[in-house]
């Protein structure tokens, strides 16, 4: 685990110069390319082993210009202080991309502490001051998918099952991505709930 942090630290606190830094977080066997990797579990030997949960996270202040978390929060225990974390250690300006599963399907993982709502973003926007945390994202993109995390279930699935399964998500995820709100409000759960819901921010301070 020393020869791990080491290794992240000299790429964390090194020159960066025009050096664009980007943060995997929770990346299991995924590991990125050009990112500092991150995960709670030595196994998967992450450039980084950190416990998401324990705060603050060892990386300075305005540090990146890109942070992934996909399928991260739901695990946490507070997602909303992880989220004042990623805040801290973006530049402004950076972007955040995460993916997390919508309520309708929130708990079909015995480890899942959390389901999210297509409001998420509600909670950074200063728009909405009744939600408002107080750290801003502005909000770039949103999607409910019907059928996430593709590149897991292509693995354990037929090809057949997949194949279907991949043009239902394109027929349900059409139609619910033309007024999200609407369908989190009142159909999805007609379809089985929605896997998940993937958004890309911009961080404002």
């Amino acid at each position: 685990m020393d020869k791990v942090n080491k290794k992240s630290d000299l790429a964390v606190n090194s020159e960066m110069g025009n050096r664009i830094m980007k943060l995997n977080l929770g990346c299991g066997s995924f590991k990125k390319y050009g990112y500092i990797n991150v995960d709670i579990r030595k196994e998967v030997n992450p450039d980084l082993v950190v416990d998401l949960n324990k705060f603050p996270y060892p990386f300075k202040d305005n540090t990146f210009d890109l942070v992934e978390a996909f399928h991260v929060l739901e695990h946490l225990n507070s997602p909303f202080e992880a989220m004042f974390e990623l805040h801290r250690i973006l530049k402004n300006g950076g972007e955040l991309k995460i993916a997390v599963p919508h309520c309708s399907r929130g708990f079909s993982h015995p480890e899942h502490k959390a389901g999210f709502d297509v409001t998420f973003p509600y909670y950074f926007d200063p728009k909405y001051p009744q939600y408002f945390y107080g750290k801003e994202f502005k909000l770039k993109k949103l999607r409910l998918n019907w059928l996430g995390q593709k590149y897991l279930r292509k693995q354990h699935l037929s090809k057949l099952t997949f194949f279907t399964l991949e043009v239902m998500d394109r027929f349900i995820s059409f139609f619910a991505n033309l007024n999200p709100l609407l369908c989190a409000k009142l159909w999805c759960y007609w379809v089985g709930g929605f896997d998940e819901i993937y958004m890309e921010f911009i961080c404002v301070k």
